[in-house]
């Protein structure tokens, strides 16, 4: 089969072409897996992190953990799928089953927590096995490039306004504005149609953006929103924008950090941190570990209800390098996808 390969770890503005093209032997199914032909696969900013080192993978390995394909083959004791079924795979490759994490389904906390393509090889490529657990049923009115995007940039979203704990008719804020935050606002306008949406963006294109999908406000990261927010959910990257949402915040307000990694930590900036401006009041700021499986399942259940339908950018194979020079470089609108067969 046909991969993408991340070899060794090094920043990406010394290398651009971080993934190299090659041929491997096709995955085999273990006894409980299915072994999927992939069709598309999303690009996400975490392989970014995995190339760059902040969540170091094990090397070799092939990247990408939005996966939908159709399952060419299952082991002998899998009986979930049959043969020709399309399915998805996200982040959550597979965990212990046995913590108490897995048994109240946190398998996103369990500390064996396996991710795909970090952990095992992923979706940048022809095939690739999972546990049949970890594989999920996508809805016929998704195309695969569509679907892609909703098995991270959707889910992780889904649990980010679950752990904000908005109620309807409270504000929101969005802080970034890809292929996450995008879907946020969609489904956050179907769950809580009473509740205004600001959105913080870094480009005059990705406000626009917001404001055409239904933010009633949209500015720069560093403005004032014209309401303090009862909660905001994080996608950036970096770390400022964190400490310029913290003060658009009212008392008792949620701030939800939507990231696995932070690219890089402004120190000069983050002594500006005031806790009377930023903290005081009963203000909390939250991560979001991982995805777990019912977060995966209920959000694509959700998608299809209201529908969503992500805006997407297709790119071959081969040219993930390019896909992923621009989502370092910032060019986004929507989600980048790779189409692989």
């Amino acid at each position: 089969m046909k991969a993408m390969i991340l070899k060794k770890i090094g920043s990406f503005s010394e290398n651009k072409a971080p993934l190299e093209l090659a041929n491997m032997p096709d995955p085999v199914p273990g006894e409980t897996e299915i072994l999927v032909r992939v069709s598309t696969c999303g690009v996400c900013h975490t392989e970014l992190d995995e190339i760059e080192g902040r969540t170091p993978p094990n090397l070799p390995v092939i990247p990408g953990h939005q996966v939908i394909g159709r399952v060419e083959q299952t082991g002998r004791k899998a009986s979930s799928f049959n043969i020709g079924d399309r399915v998805g795979i996200g982040w959550i490759h597979s965990s212990c089953g046995k913590c108490r994490f897995c048994m109240e389904g946190k398998e996103n906390l369990c500390n064996e927590f396996h991710a795909t393509g970090r952990d095992v090889n992923g979706g940048y490529a022809q095939y690739m096995t999972v546990p049949e657990s970890f594989a999920f049923n996508i809805p016929d009115l998704f195309s695969d490039s569509e679907a892609a995007p909703l098995l991270c940039a959707g889910a992780i979203g889904y649990r980010s306004i679950k752990l904000t704990g908005i109620r309807d008719g409270q504000n929101l804020g969005l802080t970034g504005f890809g292929a996450s935050a995008h879907l946020v606002l969609q489904m956050a306008r179907h769950s809580f149609p009473k509740s205004q949406i600001f959105v913080f963006a870094r480009s005059e294109n990705e406000r626009k953006f917001a404001r055409e999908l239904g933010a009633v406000w949209s500015g720069a990261a560093e403005e004032n929103s014209p309401e303090k927010l009862d909660c905001i959910i994080d996608t950036t990257p970096v770390w400022k924008p964190i400490i310029d949402a913290l003060k658009n915040l009212k008392p008792g307000g949620r701030l939800v950090i939507n990231a696995i990694r932070k690219e890089e930590i402004d120190k000069e900036y983050l002594l500006k941190l005031d806790y009377p401006t930023h903290l005081w009041m009963e203000k909390e700021v939250k991560s979001v570990a991982n995805v777990s499986r019912s977060d995966i399942s209920e959000f694509i259940k959700l998608a299809a209800e209201i529908p969503i339908k992500p805006e997407v950018q297709e790119f071959e194979l081969e040219d993930a390098n390019e896909a992923l020079a621009e989502l370092k470089a910032k060019k986004i609108r929507g989600a980048k996808v790779l189409i692989i067969d």
